[in-house]
């Protein structure tokens, strides 16, 4: 069927898409030579990071401006948004023109809000064309946003790996590029279909696929990136790269070809009717009928659903919300006025604020945490090490829907897990400077921030309820350029204090430079404890959502168990 070719086209599309536009994760790998040219202090440059990080809390326009405008239209707004914003920056850093710190701040926020364009076209293109398979849609299409920063290095380092300022050049035209390929299998994706649960099952193995296919991706970028700095090297490595991201091209080819052989093969088949059609069994067809009218509504208009578990119409689900209440049924929905007076959403934004924004400010000093403790020569290697660690932590987060067959635990469960190794490398940090701590501490932040990313996107769909996702998570991130602001100040004025018996250099203008362990000593241990303070909120959240997801459970079985 020419519609099942065309849903695995989107997958493809969006995977490039997810690949290529999350330029937030590169910042350090200019933001050095940024401060320089501006001559700013490290505060000041901390809040560039937070423009572009505010751009994040204005997601909400890109779910509005769907009510006017087509997908593809929203993805070129984006596009050339973000085109505006780097391009400037780019011609700034390379001497062309010279422009005031605010407008460079106006343009990092605009830097920051095409990224939100970018996803919110994703998300909704996997949720039309997957409504059975959304979540592992959504995890797999979402992972890939780790990798931009690893291979906008490689295409660096394959171009000129001496020149900082070719990432905000690629920044700027790659996305716009990617806009353009993905352009045709947006524009011929087809109308969402009722599908048999043979066909949701095969959906799944396929994914499962993707999964490994994307694993072997990551494991590439990660372990031979370290080896790209010489050109020749780094262009070898950069064509096995782009092979392996036109790899899933071959699978929509396959599955039509694997349709069309089994439409010709059961064609004379008594299970097949005049039609040509493969018929459906009675029990699939009911139960498609089923998540059909239980999905009816629609997509949300922001893309930041995935399918609930059905109990959105159990008992409790109109029942009083009161700050206290324990969280009793998964798929409840909760409007933003019902929202804020739940404890558990609090609870939620706390373990996000503190196990997930924390990492987000460790990657946006990578520059100058690497450069303190001596080296600057492989800033771009750590960007690489975290972006990766970061698409593997994005990966895992679609255990709990692979396991939940075999091994059962909730999702904030494994949420609280994921939370772990981030103090352990915040503290480890602290304690020693050596290259090899700071890899292994940037490789834990990376995976544990990536986790919780792209988990929170399902677990605020399941906690308070799947057509009020997109409002909820917009109040969700809202922690994210708080937590920039307020983290990152933190450690601008630790760093900006420990200047002053440091080395003070001046470029264009005057500008300062700390080195040494101190510059950062303090910062580690601070953001080593709002770690914690995560991963208490985390095992509180929890122990508190545990009998609403052993009861989903428990149903879910008692259902497979009637059939």
């Amino acid at each position: 069927m020419m519609y099942y070719w065309r849903k695995w086209m989107i997958v493809v599309a969006v995977t490039w898409i997810q690949a290529l536009t999350g330029t937030n994760l590169d910042f350090s790998s200019y933001s050095s030579h940024l401060k320089e040219v501006l001559g700013i202090s490290q505060v000041q440059l901390n809040y560039l990071s937070v423009a572009s990080d505010l751009g994040k809390a204005l997601g909400w326009c890109s779910g509005l401006s769907l009510l006017y405008l087509p997908l593809w239209g929203v993805m070129f707004v984006s596009a050339f948004i973000g085109f505006f914003g780097y391009a400037l920056q780019w011609l700034l850093i390379r001497g062309t023109i010279s422009l005031p710190y605010v407008l460079v701040f106006f343009l990092c926020l605009l830097g920051g809000c095409s990224i939100c364009w970018f996803n919110t076209v994703c998300l909704v293109l996997c949720i039309r064309n997957f409504q059975a398979n959304r979540a592992l849609a959504l995890s797999l299409t979402i992972s890939f946003n780790g990798l931009t920063a690893a291979l906008y290095t490689l295409i660096a380092n394959a171009i000129n790996p001496r020149d900082d300022t070719l990432y905000l050049f690629l920044n700027a035209l790659v996305p716009l590029l990617t806009s353009i390929a993905a352009l045709v299998p947006i524009l011929r994706q087809a109308p969402p279909q009722p599908e048999p649960a043979s066909v949701v099952r095969r959906d799944s193995l396929i994914f499962g696929c993707l999964y490994v296919l994307a694993f072997v991706t990551g494991l590439y970028l990660l372990f031979p990136n370290f080896l790209s700095s010489n050109i020749l090297r780094a262009r070898i490595l950069l064509v096995g790269a782009v092979f392996l991201l036109v790899i899933p091209l071959c699978l929509p080819g396959i599955a039509y070809a694997r349709d069309l052989a089994r439409r010709n093969i059961n064609f004379f088949s008594p299970s097949v009717g005049y039609s040509g059609l493969i018929s459906v069994e009675p029990e699939e067809f009911e139960l498609e009928k089923e998540l059909i009218e239980r999905d009816g509504t629609g997509t949300n208009v922001s893309g930041m659903t995935e399918i609930s578990h059905g109990v959105g119409d159990k008992e409790g689900c109109s029942g009083k919300v009161t700050e206290k209440d324990m969280l009793m049924e998964l798929g409840e929905e909760h409007p933003a006025h019902l929202l804020v007076r739940r404890g558990d959403f609090w609870l939620y934004y706390a373990t996000y604020f503190c196990g997930g924004t924390v990492g987000l400010v460790y990657s946006n000093n990578l520059g100058q945490i690497s450069q303190s403790l001596g080296y600057s020569s492989q800033t771009a290697s750590l960007v690489t090490l975290y972006s990766s660690c970061s698409f593997f932590g994005r990966l895992l987060s679609a255990a709990p829907d692979f396991l939940r067959d075999k091994v059962y635990f909730p999702r904030t469960g494994w949420l609280a897990i994921a939370i772990v190794p981030a103090p352990i490398a915040f503290f480890l940090l602290a304690m020693s400077g050596n290259e090899a701590v700071l890899r292994i501490g940037t490789a834990l932040i990376g995976v544990s921030s990536g986790f919780v990313f792209s988990a929170a996107v399902s677990i605020t769909s399941e906690l308070f309820g799947a057509n009020s996702a997109g409002i909820n998570h917009n109040i969700l991130i809202t922690n994210i350029p708080i937590g920039s602001l307020l983290y990152g100040l933190l450690a601008a004025v630790v760093y900006d204090s420990n200047g002053g018996s440091s080395t003070k250099v001046s470029l264009l203008q005057e500008a300062t430079l700390c080195i040494g362990r101190k510059c950062y000593w303090q910062t580690f241990m601070w953001w080593g404890c709002f770690s914690m303070l995560g991963l208490a909120s985390s095992f509180w959240l929890f122990l508190r959502t545990r009998p609403a997801y052993d009861r989903i459970e428990r149903d879910r079985n008692r259902t497979q168990f009637s059939f």
